[in-house]
């Protein structure tokens, strides 16, 4: 029996079958970031909005919330409607923010939602290699700060 349900305001993309979550406050680039991603192979999940739920101890799905699947919004453009993908489960959090806010070498952080832990990482997404750090991040999961939880999501 599927857990509660939430809805935060976020992005969530999925590379391959890793669901990543793009956090951050409202013009802070979640969308044009998801939109590099998709270009670079992923697929949408959820654009600003996303519903939550834990179908099982430790493990945390997202999907878009009905009137909001597919649509991405791409800034100068309006909203565009996209192939998606209907649910992932999550890998990764990742609170976006300005690079001077970012630690070199940071220490273990995790994120929580419905009593389920994700490994957090923070991102300038205006970077140019902000995609690649993260498509890196996902296929590493193992050897980030935090790496426990990226395995207990997995199972």
């Amino acid at each position: 029996m599927p857990g509660p349900l939430s809805t935060i305001h976020a992005t969530c993309v999925a590379i391959g079958e890793h669901g990543l979550l793009l956090r951050g406050p409202p013009g802070c680039g979640k969308s044009d970031l998801a939109l590099r991603l998709i270009d670079g192979g992923g697929l949408l999940v959820a654009d600003d909005r996303v519903a939550l739920d834990s179908p099982g101890p430790g493990r945390l799905r997202a999907t878009a919330p009905p009137p909001l699947a597919g649509l991405l919004e791409v800034r100068g453009i309006g909203p565009l409607r996209l192939p998606f993908r209907d649910h992932v489960f999550l890998r990764l959090a990742v609170d976006l923010m300005p690079a001077a806010g970012i630690d070199r070498v940071p220490l273990p952080m995790e994120a929580e939602f419905l009593d389920c832990r994700l490994p957090l990482l923070r991102l300038d997404p205006a970077t140019a290699s902000a995609p690649a750090r993260l498509r890196l991040a996902l296929a590493h999961l193992d050897q980030l700060p935090g790496a426990h939880l990226a395995r207990a999501a997995a199972e």
